[in-house]
């Protein structure tokens, strides 16, 4: 076994290798950025090294710079961990020429799953099921053209060289075929460095089932089971879970028979994942191998009990498989969900910023936390915005859901925006909870996973109100007293001093929010939208309120921090702020409507139109890119250009305004 690894990685999978090294007694040494150097994989490692700027071209897809840290400071390995060179043939060959150990397959398997017209090719050729397409090298437009009308629609183009869901679009008609294939180039060439394209037929309502499969270099292959990535939004994974309630026995026999038929295809060693698109009859089809450990690893961890990361160290360091396929047991079942540093409400558009407040669950053998930042770290404009992996694993399905919908309303998170109620609403959702999503619903059905209009948010708002006032009443409390016997020292729920009358303001998704409250010692009444509600008992302790309210008690999730009241009932969740804070301009949204702003930062890719141009509202004036996505940025209202302040390349900060319409 090795002494020291070094990891090419950061953010919550260079943590999460540096865990089991340091539970095997072996010593890690990090790589970071300019814009890491205080993050945490740098902290928990024994030793941590800068490679370059910001960018991931300048850092972390650094291969020369990694290697030469490597051997400056004695390591004898290097795990790649996901994305950046972790699918890099070129970066694993290297890695060997150094006289250092790759923790993942050889250089010669990467490159037969690195073209996925290749890869099809190959796992046809081995018996493995594959969908019909073209995956030639003529990317003549016409010629492309001409096989998608052949091979028919709904069709699918894919990057070839891609993975994590970019450069792929469904196209469902001849007349669209040519843009989709054009922004799909694009982002491939991009992401990717390559503008192949190949083209697929396209399953309709189809699942994403996946296996975990495992090879050694003394001729073993297994797979640990199957895990089900259905739940996704533009191809991106939201929910992943182990075992899929889809997969039958038989099913799951024969799509694991394929799985490991499709590593011995390629000779393949250490941890990869095949990935299959399933039909609504059972009918399987190869997508692709991803060449390393997935990002959802852990359900399948949960449900074997295995450490994949030390099974990947094992294999590297030339051991055989620890054990064999009869001997793999699954028990019970564990789910995954991504919390992102992203606003649902307006697309979920990638966020960035200081975790001014940043609480999790504490880890339990239910629940188990991934995470890569801390509270009062920053999550940059560079990277993945992910803050953590939420991990569960109960019994059986319905416990394992009931658990994680617990879970979620224990986390918080105050800075960057979040997709916590996005998630919170996901797992009570029919089609997760009866287990029938496919992989295209979330986008057919968006708007189902948004709260809806008519929620009356009264009961909350009391809660609110209780956290505030207790938080107002301690610090009156210690700012005038200290006398025990003051009745300003009593933590008996909120006090308002007097049985008068006191307004309360709130805002919340940018709305203004008032309410009327009067009474004292626990029982008041509060006055909303005309409404009267009687409020009786009403205490706050150890983060929950607890009120009576038409002759029942409830009891809400509560947390007051700076000016944010964050309450939860168990299945809502109403974030709120004092209306006392910072305010948007009043005049804002009217200037908006000459201007083009951007979102946030990043890199101006495509500019659409020029200085005299006329454009309809929704026109698309200039395509930006960041945080790994294409974020196009339309006009706002019918009107001419005006001005264009950026061009292709250029690096802008958020709100800059990129363009101006004539008023």
């Amino acid at each position: 076994m090795f002494s020291k690894i070094l990891i090419a990685n950061r953010g919550e999978i260079a943590c999460r290798v540096i865990r089991t090294a340091r539970r095997l007694g072996i010593r890690t040494v990090a790589v970071y950025s300019e814009a890491d150097a205080d993050a945490q994989h740098a902290r928990l490692a024994d030793e941590a090294h800068p490679i370059g700027g910001p960018r991931p071209q300048d850092s972390y897809l650094r291969g020369e710079a990694i290697i030469a840290v490597a051997k400056a400071s004695g390591a004898q390995a290097i795990h790649p961990g996901y994305g950046f060179l972790s699918e890099n043939a070129d970066f694993a060959d290297a890695v060997a020429a150094a006289g250092l150990v790759f923790i993942g397959p050889p250089g010669h398997s990467m490159r037969k799953m690195g073209s996925k017209a290749g890869a099809k090719d190959l796992m046809a050729a081995a018996g493995v099921p594959v969908v019909p397409g073209y995956t030639g090298t003529d990317q003549d437009p016409a010629h492309l053209q001409q096989e998608a009308d052949r091979i028919g629609y709904p069709l699918m183009i894919k990057a070839a060289f891609g993975g994590g869901g970019k450069g792929m679009r469904i196209v469902r008609g001849r007349d669209e075929f040519l843009a989709h294939l054009e922004s799909c180039q694009r982002e491939s060439k991009n992401a990717f460095g390559r503008d192949r394209v190949l083209l697929e037929r396209y399953v309709e309502h189809p699942r994403h089932i996946e296996f975990q499969i495992f090879a050694d270099a003394h001729g073993h292959a297994i797979h640990l089971g199957e895990r089900e990535c259905s739940a996704q939004r533009r191809y991106q994974k939201v929910l992943e879970e182990s075992p899929s309630a889809f997969v039958t026995p038989d099913l799951r026999a024969r799509m694991g028979a394929a799985a490991v038929l499709a590593a011995r295809a390629i000779d393949y060693q250490n941890a990869g994942t095949v990935e299959f698109i399933v039909g609504a009859g059972g009918d399987f089809h190869f997508m692709e191998i991803n060449t390393r450990l997935q990002v959802e690893h852990p359900v399948t961890e949960e449900v074997t009990g295995l450490d994949l990361v030390e099974w990947q160290l094992r294999v590297a360091a030339g051991e055989p498989l620890p054990l064999a396929q009869e001997q793999i047991v699954q028990r019970g079942h564990a789910i995954e969900v991504r919390l992102y540093a992203e606003d649902p409400d307006a697309g979920f558009l990638p966020g960035s910023g200081t975790l001014e407040t940043l609480q999790l669950p504490p880890p339990s053998r239910q629940v188990r936390i991934e995470s890569g930042v801390i509270e009062g770290d920053t999550v940059t404009i560079f990277y993945d915005p992910m803050i953590a992996k939420l991990v569960v694993w109960d019994e059986d399905r319905p416990r394992a859901l009931a658990r994680l919908r617990g879970a979620l309303s224990q986390c918080r998170v105050q800075g960057p925006k979040s997709n916590i109620a996005f998630l919170e609403r996901l797992v009570r959702h029919p089609a997760i909870v009866e287990a029938t999503i496919d992989t295209g619903y979330l986008d057919r059905h968006l708007d189902e996973f948004f709260a809806p209009a008519e929620d009356d948010p009264s009961l909350l708002l009391a809660a609110a109100t209780v956290a505030l006032l207790q938080q107002e009443a301690e610090a009156n409390a210690a700012a005038n007293t200290r006398d025990p016997g003051s009745p300003w020292h009593a933590r008996d729920g909120w006090r308002l001093g007097a049985p008068g009358a006191r307004r309360l303001d709130f805002e919340h998704d940018a709305r203004e929010i008032t309410l009327e409250a009067t009474g004292n010692a626990g029982d008041y009444a509060i006055t909303l939208d005309g409404t009267r509600h009687t409020i009786a008992g009403a205490r706050f302790a150890e983060g929950a309120a607890s009120l009576r309210t038409d002759g029942q008690m409830r009891r809400f999730h509560a947390a007051a921090f700076g000016p944010f009241i964050d309450v939860h009932d168990g299945e809502r969740r109403l974030r709120l702020r004092s209306a006392d804070g910072p305010r948007r301009n009043a005049g804002s949204a009217a200037s908006d409507e000459h201007r083009i702003r951007a979102p946030m930062p990043g890199r101006v890719v495509v500019v659409k139109a020029s200085p005299g141009a006329a454009l309809h509202a929704g026109d698309v004036v200039l395509v930006l890119e960041a945080m790994k996505m294409e974020l196009a940025l339309k006009a706002p209202r019918d009107g001419v250009i005006a001005e264009i302040r950026a061009q292709p390349g250029e690096f802008v900060e958020a709100d800059a305004i990129l363009a101006t319409l004539e008023q």
